[in-house]
Order: C-alpha cells, then structure tokens, then sequence
C-alpha cells in the first residue's frame, strides 16, 4: 500500500447505492462495470488478463495484492481485461527479483482505475448476500449523485454480448503443422494457457474469430473442436449456438470450456441462466460423478446451465457437479464425442486436479 500522503481519494458507489471511500491507485479516472470478487490469493496477474473478466469491475478479496509485481510469462491475454480493480493493500513495492516491475506502474500502463484501502471482506460478504451488480470507480469525481447519473447509464450483464469484442480479428496457429492431430479453436476470449495446454499435449491448433462459420473451420480439415471461455451472456450468441449445432453435425470430438460450456448446453436446448453472484476463485470443489473423485479447481463464470434442463434432457449426462451449491460443472452428450466444463482446467492460476481433461480430449481425438 502506498506510503505518501499525497495519494489523491477514489470513490467506490454500487448501484444499491452503498459508497467506499479509499485511495487512488493505477491510472486516475473513472470506470465501471459489474461488480465480482475473486478469493485467490495468488495469480492476479493472470485473473486480470483474463478474457472473461471483460466488462467487470474485480474485487480481490486477499489482503496484500502486488506483493510480487509483474512478469510478461503470467498472463493470459495480451493486455488486461478488468475494468477496474478494488483491493484492500494494493503495493507498489514487490519482492520478486525476476519481476519486471510494480503491479501500480504495470495498471497505469493498461489505463485501469483503481481504488485501495477498502474493506475487501466486507465489501464481498455485501455483494454475496446482495447478488452481482453494476458499479462505478472514480479518483477524479467525489461527488456521488454526479457518479450515480454515469452509474445508471451503464448496461447490465445480462444480455450483453462481449464475446466477440475479446476475440482474435485474424486466424493464427500454433504448435507442429506436421501433428497428426489438428484442432480448430473457437476464439471466445480464450486463454493462452488452454492452447498451450493442447499443444504441450503434440496438437497443432488454429485459433479462429468468434463469428466464423462452419465452412471455414471444415476447411481446415480438423481432428476435434474446441469451444473456449469468454465474457458477457451467452444466451444472445445464437451465431455461436448455431456454429455449435453444425459442429456436433461433425461428429467428431468437441470440448468446451467455460462459455464453451454454456454454447453446448444451448446447442443441446438447454437454457443458462444469470447467477446471484458467480464462481470465481481457485479453490472450489468439483465431484468428477463418472470416476466418483474430487478436484479443486479454478473457476471464473456469471452465468451457468439450468439444472433442471440437464436432468431432463435424455441426450445429455451431467459428469460434473459443484459440491457447494450443486450446480452443474460438466456435461457429455450421450451420442456425440462432446464434452464440456464449467470450470478452467488449465489452472492458471490454481491447482492442476483438473488438467487430465485435455488428455481426456487429445486421447478421444486419436481414438475418433
């Protein structure tokens, strides 16, 4: 946290109307967005480039973040995707020799306003028990009713299509053209470590815009398809959704993760629905139902598919399932080679329970 008494004060209003007060911190201005907490302690350099982040004001709830500065290997994205950030000891000095400089400098550089020097725990303990909602962060404003008329102009999450705002404008690839196994990747917003998770596994992937239809992917004569994370609500994709039910056409193998999850399950007539305050965090417990053990696991999802949709469809198996709440974290389809996940099992940040997943798929690929 920063020692100077020059620091000038940041405001924090929620659209419930409850106010913090606090310190400046990143770049000086306003921004806002919906409001989300994540419980990890570590890996903030990776959840802040995060594609699905995109759009969301984030609360970290552990005490002391910047600790280790910032280092170009952790990150997801190439830039951050966090509107803003709230923290309680946001620092400025840093421990790591082989960090490259401060988590305060590094902010700047990525234009985020923040606010420290908030009651992270209070503030979480608030939005668990009040749901998701959007908010407003400004070191340059400090009256409230003039940041209530901006709050009030900003769209809620519900319904807002953000995928294709996060994703690639062009086609890349990455791994050994010469591989065997070629997979075609669906770019929602996905995370460099799930692709380097499927090259590190001998795959050659072709990394795809969110929009491109199924002409283009067969053109590329894939092995599988791969369905990534992303932001905002998935109902209003019906280009993906119908993408999605061309591919299933295929037959041939599909994963999914995160809103890749959600795109199956709507594929599959199955609804999402916007949850009171999401999953985000690294350790969350999940039940793999079909080998009856249990991963903890890193996840970072608003919106989920309705359980009783799944449970009553005859096409679809549940394979997962969140042992807080019971919500479903995976699925198969009983007659296609598809698969999906609610949560990340690339891990980055958290523990690697869940990686078999990719083995999972390259292993039904070779098989296929």
């Amino acid at each position: 946290m920063s020692s100077t008494n020059t620091i000038p004060q940041a405001v924090l209003l929620l659209a419930d109307g409850t106010v913090h007060y606090g310190k400046a911190y990143g770049k000086t201005g306003t921004t806002s967005g919906e409001i989300c907490f994540n419980t990890g302690m570590t890996g903030y350099q990776e959840v802040f480039t995060d594609p699905s982040y995109f759009g969301q004001v984030l609360i970290m709830n552990s005490v002391h973040i910047g600790n280790y500065g910032v280092k170009d290997s952790d990150v997801e994205s190439g830039n951050v995707k966090i509107r803003g950030l709230i923290g309680r000891n946001l620092e400025e000095q840093f421990s790591r020799k082989l960090a490259k400089g401060s988590l305060d400098d590094y902010l700047k550089e990525n234009n985020i306003v923040c606010i420290e020097g908030v009651d992270t725990r209070s503030l979480v303990a608030h939005v668990r028990t009040k749901g998701a909602m959007n908010c407003i962060i400004s070191s340059e404003i400090t009256d409230v009713e003039q940041l209530k008329q901006q709050l009030a102009k900003v769209p809620s999450m519900d319904g807002l299509e953000l995928a294709s705002t996060v994703s690639t404008d062009k086609e890349y690839e990455l791994g050994d053209p010469k591989s065997s196994i070629k997979i075609a990747v669906l770019d929602y917003g996905v995370k460099e470590h799930i692709l380097q998770c499927m090259v590190d596994r001998g795959a050659y992937v072709k990394v795809y815009p969110a929009k491109t239809g199924i002409e283009k992917l067969k053109a590329f004569n894939p092995d599988g398809y791969f369905l990534s994370n992303g932001p905002g609500d998935p109902a209003p994709m019906d280009y993906a959704v119908n993408t999605v039910k061309e591919i299933l056409k295929e037959n041939k193998p599909l994963f999914g993760i995160c809103l890749g999850h959600q795109l199956l399950a709507l594929a599959n007539d199955i609804p999402t629905f916007k949850m009171h305050h999401g999953h985000r965090g690294l350790n969350h417990p999940v039940k793999n139902i079909i080998t009856g053990r249990c991963e903890i696991t890193t996840q970072n999802h608003g919106f989920g598919v309705n359980p009783d949709a799944v449970r009553h469809n005859a096409n679809v198996e549940i394979t997962h399932v969140n042992l807080n709440d019971d919500s479903i974290e995976g699925i198969r389809i009983k007659n296609k080679p598809a698969f999906s996940v609610q949560y990340h099992p690339e891990s980055t940040p958290g523990p690697h329970d869940s990686r078999y997943l990719f083995d999972d798929f390259i292993e039904m690929i070779k098989k296929n």
